[in-house]
């Protein structure tokens, strides 16, 4: 058994724990931003393809007390690197830090990039080289006051890049925010769902591979694929039953639409490349003047919240036509609208049943829940 740890977007650490455990993890403590847990490597290979919610999967190697930098290099310098990868593979370094008396961490992650590479020096004669953008092997080290964690990534790319969106348009949602989300608004498979403003379909995109049962992992690679202890037939086993399991395309109650041409052009490319269009009806239109697909349903959507003083002139003229085309068009709806404006239930003269702390990368949002009734739904 290893022990791991798996980051995820702040707000969505439950079901980041409910996904582990899906997958195989009995024993798990959650923390702010992510889960430690203890797996076989099975399980990690499981967690990696089948967590909707995850951002990484890290691979604990070492943890230990330091006071100064070479109390790291020599904490670095005494793992065992050449077994886990080899000299021709390229590599990155990490850190992060939380209170960290220590005053530069580029230098720090310096010192262990030389750590690696002077043991491969010894071991093997010759070192892995560094690259920034693409690397093979990513190593992540942790600081906190007093303690150096560190990690090799078993998930490489974040796993929120599914391989299946190519085309964006502005302040795209995070694909992991946009399944938890969904997992948060309660929407099933057979549940009518919109968002009607969609974007490049992040939600659609995520709601259609739910309902069609595709693990969000199925269409890319990772990085213990790329590790001496990768287990191959075990992996291949993992995978083949992933893909048994998918549905045949066919239309999911599922729907998006967006006042911008572009967007819809991205969305549908989006989903056309995924193989998801069939499950998926999209249209362009303005949320204040389209209709409910159904009589009942779940609405999801990430409106535009302004940075800019015009910006936020506008939405407070935008914020109450938007309240009152709910009211008007959507009865019998339950909406959640992500907004890192604060400022927004009141301006649509609604009251939120729910408001979860959610965050889309640097940013704290709130996850506003109106249950939309027939009549009034005012304070």
């Amino acid at each position: 058994m290893e022990n791991f740890f798996a980051s995820c977007p702040r707000g969505l650490e439950p079901l980041l724990a409910e996904d582990l455990a899906v997958a195989g993890v009995a024993e798990s403590r959650q923390i702010p931003g992510g889960v430690h847990f203890v797996a076989d490597w099975p399980t990690c290979y499981a967690a990696n393809l089948h967590s909707r919610i995850a951002t990484r999967i890290l691979w604990r190697v070492a943890r230990g007390p330091y006071a100064k930098e070479d109390d790291i290099y020599r904490q670095a310098l005494a793992l065992p690197w050449p077994t886990w990868f080899s000299a021709s593979q390229t590599i990155r370094v990490d850190i992060t830090a939380v209170k960290c008396p220590l005053r530069s961490l580029e230098f720090m992650t310096l010192r262990i990039k030389d750590a690696i590479c002077d043991r491969f020096r010894a071991d093997v004669g010759k070192r892995p080289s560094v690259d920034t953008r693409e690397p093979e092997v990513r190593l992540h080290g942790f600081l906190s006051a007093n303690e150096c964690t560190l990690y090799i990534d078993t998930s490489g790319a974040p796993l929120y890049q599914r391989g299946l969106r190519q085309k964006t348009v502005e302040a795209p949602l995070k694909e992991n925010v946009a399944a938890g989300i969904l997992r948060l608004s309660g929407w099933q498979p057979g549940i009518p769902l919109l968002d009607p403003m969609c974007g490049s379909g992040t939600f659609l995109l995520e709601a259609a591979q739910i309902a069609l049962n595709i693990a969000p992992g199925a269409g890319r690679d990772f990085g213990f694929q790329r590790l001496r202890n990768f287990r191959l037939k075990e992996w291949k086993h993992l995978l083949d039953s992933a893909m048994d399991a998918e549905k045949p395309a066919a239309n999911a109650q599922i729907y998006g639409s967006d006042i911008s041409p572009v967007a819809v052009r991205a969305a549908l490319a989006n989903l056309d490349r995924a193989g998801l269009l069939t499950a998926v009806t999209l249209s362009s239109g303005d949320i204040l003047e389209i209709d409910a697909p159904a009589k009942a349903g779940v609405l999801v959507t990430n409106p535009p919240y302004g940075e800019r003083l015009s910006e936020q002139d506008e939405l407070a003229a935008f914020y109450p036509q938007l309240g009152s085309a709910l009211k008007r068009k959507f009865a019998g709806w339950n909406c959640y609208l992500l907004s890192a404006d604060m400022r927004m239930p009141k301006l649509m003269r609604l009251m939120s049943s729910k408001k979860t702390p959610l965050y889309n990368g640097a940013m704290e949002c709130r996850l506003f829940e109106f249950k939309m009734v027939a009549g009034s739904n005012r304070r």
